[in-house]
């Protein structure tokens, strides 16, 4: 072959390689690959010495705990969920059965299962807001946009303002659902997106504001709802986190906060409110999933929302916040195993609440305190905002129970955010009643 037949075949070649890739779906680049044949383990320690053997065990790999938090929250017959790098899961296969510990592998390929949450979908479902797909997963920024949209095309309903900056300086946007009837109404705050890799919640914050709006005219318990009480939506809490679990790494959890002695990033916001700050179920260490952070709402976006709480707290009556996943209904104490004063209507409460849950396609969930239902955390939102005078606050842990973990599938948003908003429709109708503890605990209800 000449020099110009060799040329030619080669700028054919490019061309082929080029056409190929362009045609590969984007899913193939999620992350960069970052976890191809990483693994999600199930493992469930049958007594306290495979308790002590499984800290052990994980203590020497680096993993990314799903279920519980960390190791210190590992007990007997209590399944543990983590994610494992590649190049750990063979070790990892090896130790668990050396020590006979019960275990399965709920994720052979974590990269495959990324790419079928989110990455064969056509980007055309996401364009249109008056076409808004409420059945996929969105970013923060179609996100935003979407909530300016709602703002600017439901003015009876809807008034939309922001309640601080992000570390990273992003609006902190809220959505304020309600019938302008009198300007001292009672009011329901529901926050979404905290633990920036829970996807469904704020799927969920979106579908609720939808939901309300859209049946306000023809569902007589939503016209009640919206006419008597106040909504406080917030889609995400989180928005650097959950931006950069969009660009980055998708089981982010924390803020983004920097930190000046080590270089591992942010806070659990969860563990951020000042309320029994970073005592029991938190760290102190910057690098833990569970940092409670240099001081009590060290991060602006805690500080932003309790600042916003605090002025409003003799109007909201109920604080919710919705994270994945377990399947549980959860209230105070989170800190200490106790009861709560008006444990009677709060109990009484989320009873309804899960019943109604139930009723739509019979997913249990469990519900109760959350120390004793799930594990003991300090300085927690909902500890939080009833040590402040809000009588109900609970806190959301959707689907599943972890089979998906956080890669809840998005054909599954519709049925989990129906659920759910039944739920929240529950506690929030039970707010027009009164309940005689509540009354006792709270006297200015």
């Amino acid at each position: 072959m000449d020099i110009k037949g060799t040329l030619h075949a080669s700028v054919l070649l490019t061309c082929v390689i080029i056409c190929c890739n362009a045609l590969r779906p984007v899913s193939a680049y999620l992350y960069n690959n970052r976890y191809a044949g990483d693994q999600v383990f199930r493992i469930t320690p049958g007594n306290e010495n495979e308790v002590q053997a499984l800290r052990s065990i994980l203590g020497r790999i680096k993993v990314d705990f799903w279920q519980p938090n960390g190791a210190s929250l590992i007990h007997r017959n209590a399944t543990v969920d983590v994610h494992v790098k590649r190049s750990d899961t063979q070790g990892l296969h090896v130790r668990l059965k050396q020590e006979s510990i019960d275990y399965r592998v709920f994720i052979s390929n974590l990269q495959k299962e990324i790419e079928k949450q989110t990455g064969y979908r056509s980007s055309r479902r996401r364009r249109s807001e008056s076409q808004y797909d409420y059945e996929v997963y969105h970013s923060l920024e179609e996100i935003q946009n979407w909530m300016l949209e709602m703002n600017r095309t439901q003015p009876d309903l809807v008034d939309m303002f922001s309640v601080g900056k992000s570390y990273e300086g992003r609006p902190l946007y809220v959505l304020q659902l309600g019938k302008r009837s009198r300007p001292q109404k009672k009011a329901v705050w529901i926050d979404c997106g905290v633990h920036a890799r829970e996807w469904i919640g704020p799927a969920f914050c979106q579908w609720f504001v939808k939901e309300a709006i859209g049946s306000y005219q023809y569902d007589s318990v939503m016209t009640r709802l919206l006419n008597q009480l106040n909504f406080y939506v917030m889609p995400v809490f989180n928005v650097d986190g959950y931006r950069f679990s969009w660009t980055t790494d998708r089981f982010w959890r924390k803020t983004r906060s920097k930190n000046h002695k080590f270089h591992c990033r942010g806070v659990d916001a969860n563990r951020n409110w000042k309320v029994k700050w970073c005592e029991e179920g938190a760290s102190s260490h910057p690098c833990d999933d569970t940092y409670c952070g240099p001081f009590p709402e060290s991060e602006p976006e805690v500080k932003a929302v309790a600042k916003f709480l605090r002025k409003h707290k003799k109007r909201i009556k109920a604080y919710i916040s919705i994270h994945a996943y377990a399947q549980m209904l959860l209230y105070p104490y989170s800190y200490k195993y106790a009861t709560i004063p008006n444990f009677d209507c709060v109990e009484l409460a989320a009873h309804n609440a899960v019943t109604a849950l139930y009723s739509a396609y019979g997913v249990r969930y469990r519900y109760g305190p959350a120390s004793t239902t799930l594990y003991v955390s300090s300085g927690s939102s909902i500890d939080w905002a009833y040590r402040n005078g809000i009588p109900y606050a609970f806190a959301f842990e959707l689907r599943d129970t972890g089979y998906f973990g956080f890669l809840l599938p998005e054909t599954l948003i519709s049925p989990t955010c129906t659920e759910t908003m039944r739920a929240v429709k529950a506690i929030a109708s039970g707010l027009l009643k009164k309940c005689e503890t509540d009354r006792e605990t709270f006297p200015y209800i």
